[in-house]
């Protein structure tokens, strides 16, 4: 585990699943601490069953505004944390020249799973616990952690 970062950035392809969730859950541990956003290769709608699935632990997203990289100065972020493979070579891009320091964690994409919408919306709760589950690693628990 290292420190809490001061600023950190979560990137994605679309800003509309995995990244919104990522930024969402780390304010709800994080946020009193650390400035938390989010952005995506492209910008997208939050995803419905990323709503669903942290409505589930009491934390809304449906207002969730997605951004770009084009939105953030990469130098405002002490860590971006990358969630896709797309997003981490635009964020090594984008932080060129700047001390912002890239981390890649893998995370499955929960849209590209097909079924009822009990397994996709199980997909998105897998995801969703990952993402928790690495941030936790990361950035050690609160001492009052609300997830």
């Amino acid at each position: 585990m290292i420190g809490l970062p001061s600023s950190l950035l979560f990137a994605c392809s679309e800003n509309s699943v995995r990244s919104p969730m990522a930024e969402a859950l780390a304010k709800r541990l994080y946020g009193h601490k650390v400035y938390i956003d989010s952005v995506g290769v492209r910008a997208s709608e939050v995803d419905g069953f990323a709503v669903a699935a942290l409505d589930e632990i009491d934390i809304d997203v449906h207002r969730h505004h997605a951004k770009t990289f084009d939105d953030v100065d990469a130098a405002s972020f002490e860590l971006i944390v990358t969630l896709s493979p797309e997003a981490h070579h635009s964020a090594l891009e984008f932080t060129r020249g700047t001390a912002t320091e890239v981390e890649y964690w893998p995370m499955p994409d929960p849209s590209a799973v097909e079924g009822s919408r009990e397994t996709r919306l199980d997909a998105y709760r897998h995801t969703r616990d990952q993402v928790l589950a690495r941030l936790k690693a990361r950035f050690g628990i609160p001492i009052t952690p609300s997830v």
